[in-house]
């Protein structure tokens, strides 16, 4: 315990670092998500097969060729992005398919009638969809988002082969320093993974709750 009790500056400054990585993925993701599941659901048929053609390439990829092309592909075409920034981009990109998906179920069960009702007293699509459609969406899709999310908070360890000094980074260069004490460290470092996935999945239940009695 003595060397997780030394480090304790270093866990925490990867705990941080795996936060923001996740907290400005998640947010980009799932907002690329939901504008990818409102063209999944557009009258537009270009707008349909683009996003259907990305969600579907997009998901059948594995997440570490995404990484790759992050840190590698996109220098080629002078877009110079640091650790950083080229994680956020891979973790985006890969999970707004997933989050677009949940999304659009949730589109799919807002009843039909309301959407007609809304054209009928003269809103757009758009407007429908902004105002009615989409609130309703993300009430009823609280669990599935949080499940993308925990996959995202498992996929973003991937960031530490990419040299982001996140959590499983951090472990392995302690492991490095230290190899007679890789079970506290291996331990300690789960430990703060669950404390991230488990806060989320609570925090989903009592809002989905809360949803559900103000239905």
């Amino acid at each position: 315990m003595s060397t997780i009790i030394n480090n304790l500056g270093i866990l925490w400054s990867g705990f941080a670092m795996t936060l923001a990585l996740v907290a400005v993925s998640s947010v980009a993701a799932l907002v690329l998500g939901t504008i990818l599941a409102t063209f999944r659901v557009s009258p537009v048929p270009i707008l349909r097969t683009a996003s259907t053609t990305y969600v579907e390439v997009i998901r059948n990829i594995p997440s570490t060729v995404i990484f790759f092309f992050a840190l590698f592909a996109l220098p080629q075409v002078d877009l110079q992005l640091d650790f950083f920034a080229a994680a956020v981009t891979a973790l985006s990109v890969y999970y707004a398919a997933f989050f677009c998906e949940a999304v659009r179920s949730g589109i799919n069960a807002v009843a039909v009638g309301q959407l007609e009702a809304a054209r009928a007293v003269g809103m757009t699509f758009g407007m429908s969809l902004r105002l009615i459609v989409l609130p309703q969406a993300w009430r009823s899709v609280i669990p599935p988002l949080i499940n993308v999310f925990i996959a995202l908070v498992k996929t973003s360890a991937i960031a530490s082969a990419f040299g982001v000094a996140e959590m499983l980074n951090v472990m392995e260069r302690l492991i490095n320093t230290d190899a007679t004490a890789v079970l506290p460290i291996l331990f300690t470092t789960a430990v703060l993974y669950l404390a991230i996935t488990l806060t989320a999945g609570l925090a989903a239940g009592r809002l989905e709750r809360k949803v559900a009695v103000s239905r």
